[in-house]
């Protein structure tokens, strides 16, 4: 009896405290406590489900920076920090002291030797490469082509399908799979693998993608040997990610194959780099001049195997999950949906008789639309695509805040906070209001980046920014204007826990003609 009172007293006493905690503690305090040995990472996992916006509470609450204390001896004490001092300072002004750190090629494996593991004087060799490569008129030309046949051949059809049965679809998934044969095209220049049609087929390549982004995030919030001995042993995420990667490693050895071949027999009928083609980026990697661009390490068939892993992530999931919380957040603006069809009406309009409107994709016209861009980009500010950025100071250094931080340690930048500080936006931060983009002259707002870094900044800003931007637009156009999009009633709206802001539950839309 006695025994039984001592566990009564005890449970009560637990409760109490539980109670104490959540009653009240500031948002912030309720589940990072610093215990003895375990630091804060209990309350992390208890939050890691709705961990965005649980950080959101709490820079909000720590003026904009918070010290997490991990568990002991294992190396996890990190920064987290929105403040835009700290972001111009890391990214920017003192960029050589702050690189990935020496965990994140390991956490980032599956990436192997691509740009987005490679550090120091490879890295800034490498990134002028794939500039090249990106910014020459032939892959340019690939990607327009691509995005438009693509559109004109599949999403199209699959949306008039479905407006004409009258049932729901996942614009999540819609989309996902319009990024991933657009992206397969133009960085492996082998043909459309035609995921988006109306069967939806499954295509393992891409589901070894989504399986991934899950992985990467909780092993940053789990110590090192952790997820290494559940890698080891096969079980959990760690299971998937492992054959996710043998999926990649069998699926790219073909593609790589296939353009060796390629490119072996068109040696004899052009031997000037196909000046004037469309180029892809596979092909462009593979013609590499190393020594014009001073690479440390062969361009073999293992780094042609990560870059196209790399751009298959950086190309399908960032354009993907953007359009996914755009035309989301139009179905909550209605007011939004209606300017940006005017803008277009404005700049573009059809003729009297209702034919056909003149092309509506060309540079010229994507470019005057300001409302539409000023759309997108209140879109990333608020769901941004890669909601964290990791750097790790080569030395100790004192942050502009005041924060000391120590070689190697772990700064995390939360973009998805960043766009939603009051003290940094406004009181109407929360609010989708695309004409904070647009001056009083009608011309774009200039922001910093240490304000939206939806596209990173500093030397690590995206290369492919104009071209995602462009490609946005080109699908939002042909939506807006031949398609009404109703998100249907019982559709649960919150990001999911992956390095992608993924919607959890996907978005269930009906869909009908204009």
């Amino acid at each position: 009896m006695y025994s039984i009172s001592v566990i009564e007293v005890f449970i009560a006493i637990l409760c109490f405290l539980i109670l104490h905690c959540l009653l009240f503690k500031k948002p912030h305090d309720r589940f990072l406590r610093n215990w003895p040995v375990l630091g804060m990472l209990p309350g992390i996992f208890l939050v890691i489900h709705r961990i965005q916006d649980f950080v959101v509470e709490l820079l909000e609450n720590t003026d904009l920076t918070f010290p997490f204390q991990g568990l002991c001896f294992a190396g996890m004490d990190m920064l987290f920090t929105v403040d835009p001092a700290n972001v111009h300072y890391l990214l920017n002004s003192n960029f050589s002291n702050f690189t990935r750190g020496s965990d994140f090629k390991e956490i980032f494996d599956l990436f192997g030797d691509s740009i987005l593991t490679a550090d120091s004087e490879e890295w800034k060799n490498l990134r002028k490469a794939t500039k090249a490569i990106l910014h020459h008129q032939g892959y340019q030309r690939l990607s327009m082509s691509t995005t438009r046949s693509k559109i004109k051949d599949d999403l199209v059809p699959v949306l008039d399908h479905f407006a004409e049965e009258g049932t729901t679809v996942d614009l999540q998934d819609v989309f996902w799979r319009l990024a991933y044969d657009t992206t397969i095209v133009t960085t492996t220049g082998c043909d459309d693998p035609r995921s988006l049609s109306i069967e939806m087929p499954e295509i393992e390549f891409a589901k070894a993608l989504d399986n991934i982004g899950e992985g990467l995030i909780y092993r940053h919030a789990k110590p090192r040997f952790l997820w290494k001995l559940q890698n080891w042993l096969g079980v959990g995420i760690e299971k998937k990610m492992t054959e996710a990667g043998v999926i990649f490693d069998r699926v790219c050895a073909k593609y790589i194959s296939t353009k060796r071949e390629e490119i072996k027999r068109s040696q004899g009928i052009n031997q000037d780099h196909f000046e004037g083609e469309s180029e892809d980026i596979l092909t462009s990697f593979i013609k590499l001049d190393m020594t014009k661009h001073q690479l440390l390490n062969p361009i073999n068939d293992k780094f042609l195997r990560d870059t196209v892993v790399f751009f298959m992530i950086a190309g399908r999931d960032t354009t993907a999950a953007a359009l996914t919380w755009f035309f989301w957040l139009l179905s909550e603006n209605p007011r939004v949906v209606t300017k940006i069809r005017q803008e277009i009406d404005t700049i573009l309009p059809r003729g009297s008789s209702g034919q056909e409107r003149p092309s509506y994709d060309s540079m010229e016209f994507l470019n005057k639309l300001l409302y539409l861009h000023g759309a997108l980009c209140e879109t990333l500010r608020l769901y941004p695509p890669v909601p964290i950025e990791l750097v790790s100071p080569l030395k100790s250094d004192l942050l502009p805040s005041g924060h000391k931080v120590e070689e190697n340690s772990k700064i995390f930048i939360f973009l998805y906070a960043l766009g939603r500080m009051r003290a940094i936006w406004g009181e109407d931060a929360l609010e989708f209001k695309p004409e904070r983009w647009i001056s009083e002259t009608g011309t774009l707002r200039h922001v910093p980046t240490f304000k939206f870094l939806a596209f990173n900044g500093g030397p690590r800003s995206c290369l492919g920014k104009q071209i995602a931007m462009i490609q946005m637009k080109t699908v939002v156009v042909e939506i807006l204007q031949n398609y009404d999009i109703k998100v249907a009633k019982e559709q649960k709206t919150q990001p999911d826990t992956n390095v992608i802001l993924r919607m959890k539950h996907g978005l269930k839309v009906s869909i009908s003609k204009r």
